[in-house]
């Protein structure tokens, strides 16, 4: 059966709440996970693991969250996603708004990306189809 929005955002933010110890209010659809609500790299783990069990879905590595992009020097250079970095992030990422981040796209705002808003997107393709 499909999800609205709303009901995979509360899902999420019931995760959210599970994994990184924070108050269901200061989670909302803005959020960043790292500069908002306080995440570490580790809590991406426990987040993905956690969406998995809520939603009853397999989220493959690097599906919702980026995997060793950072690491190859074909997509990254003096500190800012090259152009071939940006186009692999945005293929293997659709969830994800690169609007902004395309004008700047210096390493180390990508965290920024990754909004609540970002998972329940990720969530809603997932399960809805």
């Amino acid at each position: 059966m499909a999800m609205t929005e709303q009901e995979v955002f509360e899902k999420v933010k019931e995760t959210l709440v599970e994994a990184l110890g924070v108050d269901e209010d200061e989670v909302e659809m803005d959020k960043t996970l790292t500069g908002d609500l306080g995440a570490e790299s580790i809590d991406f783990l426990d987040i993905v693991f956690r969406l998995e069990r809520a939603f009853d879905i397999k989220i493959p590595p690097g599906d919702l969250f980026p995997d060793n992009v950072l690491n190859n020097p074909e997509f990254v250079a003096d500190g800012k996603l090259t152009q071939a970095g940006l186009e692999r992030l945005k293929e293997s990422l659709p969830h994800v708004d690169f609007s902004q981040f395309e004008t700047d796209p210096d390493v180390n705002k990508l965290p920024e990306l990754f909004k609540v808003s970002t998972i329940v997107r990720y969530i809603m393709n997932k399960v809805n189809g």
